[in-house]
């Protein structure tokens, strides 16, 4: 984190849901108007009437450290490197931004798709459309436990993505778009809920600077934040720790601040946040940035944070390019060449960390050994 945060909370705008809902013209277009300024300038807006049960969430991150205080040899048999830790949990130092300089985040996480996913997807792109993978009854996790945990997982995420459909559909409106050119475009997308604990820090990596999560956009097309908590030494809730630590997200650069505004990712009551992606910011040839954002930890040793954050994508065969309202020279060339949602999510997970390099072979031809084959029987047979 290179600049220092920047309170502009008053300024952010808060969309209320209801009024993209109402059926009256008037409201819709105010809020549609609203986030298409949050989304332009900011990158993020705040978000009220969204629907998500804050007890839910609060339930689930409770569960959810009582998964992660389980040992790791426990957890490891969640830890699916073949799925490429789209489904299961994520060991620590496993993820890394890409302009991390090799820094992998000190966090671990689960990954679950609250959506139910087709088999056709799931056969094109295995890894990304996988069934979930739930934790079984273990010592300190029984299996009402278990029933639990999943139950109120799904039940957050499916809020979420509901959040989410609702704001692309007001997002389209606020750029004179029809009305389902974003919703469309998610339906049957990989979709994935994600929880976050970030580990406490001892004193040597807190002097050395250590991020909870390094900077980065995500690249999906929005990511809806139900918010987050903090746990000290004990494991009980508490305040935040100091000034520095928890979300901060960066402001679209301006003139007065060329490197954007560093705001600190904390809603309002009764409101969460959500933030633009990789994926739409391309659908819209930049004039949606995708946020950067950044997890610092506290600068005092053992609290942690737990957290959640939704991911809603373009469906994998849905094509990534500028739309024609935004195909100027320059975006065509910032965005080309079009490229396959599934792909760019395959080449993103293999630059963060997540998938092995060898998944990028399959995104070309994968039948040369079939000439090989018959070249070797012909020269073998001609000897």
């Amino acid at each position: 984190m290179s600049a220092s945060p920047t309170d502009q909370a008053l300024s952010i705008p808060v969309v209320d849901l209801e009024d993209l809902r109402s059926g009256d013209p008037t409201r819709a277009a105010r809020a549609a108007a609203a986030l298409k300024h949050a989304f332009g300038h900011f990158g993020l807006v705040y978000v009220k009437s969204h629907g998500v049960d804050p007890g839910n969430v609060d339930a689930l991150y409770d569960l959810f450290l009582r998964l992660t205080d389980r040992p790791e040899a426990e957890k490891t048999p969640y830890g699916r490197a073949d799925l490429w830790f789209q489904r299961g949990w994520t060991p620590p130092n496993t993820e890394k931004a890409v302009v991390a300089g090799g820094q992998p985040d000190f966090k671990e996480c689960w990954f679950a798709a609250p959506i139910p996913t087709d088999a056709e997807s799931a056969a094109m792109y295995p890894q990304i459309y996988a069934e979930n993978i739930w934790p079984a009854p273990m010592p300190g996790f029984d299996a009402a436990t278990a029933a639990d945990f999943q139950a109120r997982y799904v039940r957050m995420g499916e809020q979420l993505q509901r959040a989410g459909e609702a704001l692309l559909r007001g997002c389209a409106l606020g750029l004179a778009l029809p009305e389902g050119t974003f919703v469309d475009v998610v339906q049957g997308g990989p979709h994935v809920t994600r929880l976050l604990h970030y580990l406490p820090l001892d004193a040597g990596q807190i002097a050395s600077g250590v991020l909870w999560g390094e900077e980065h956009t995500d690249f999906n097309l929005i990511t809806l934040l139900p918010g987050g908590r903090f746990f000290d030494a004990a494991r009980a809730s508490c305040a935040r720790p100091d000034d520095r630590s928890g979300l901060y997200l960066r402001t679209r650069p301006t003139e007065a601040e060329p490197l954007g505004a560093l705001v600190r990712g904390v809603a309002p009551p009764g409101c969460i946040v959500a933030q633009v992606g990789q994926q739409l910011e391309i659908m819209t040839g930049g004039a949606l940035l995708a946020t950067p954002h950044v997890v610092t930890a506290p600068g005092v040793p053992g609290f942690s944070r737990a957290s959640a954050a939704h991911f809603t994508h373009a469906q994998s065969n849905a094509t990534l390019f500028p739309l024609p309202p935004f195909r100027t020279p320059e975006s065509m060339r910032d965005y080309s060449p079009p490229v396959l949602a599934g792909t760019y999510s395959i080449k993103t997970l293999v630059d963060i960390g997540l998938a092995p390099k060898s998944a990028l072979d399959r995104l070309g031809y994968r039948q040369y050994d079939r000439l090989g084959t018959i070249r070797a029987a012909e020269l073998g047979g001609g000897g």
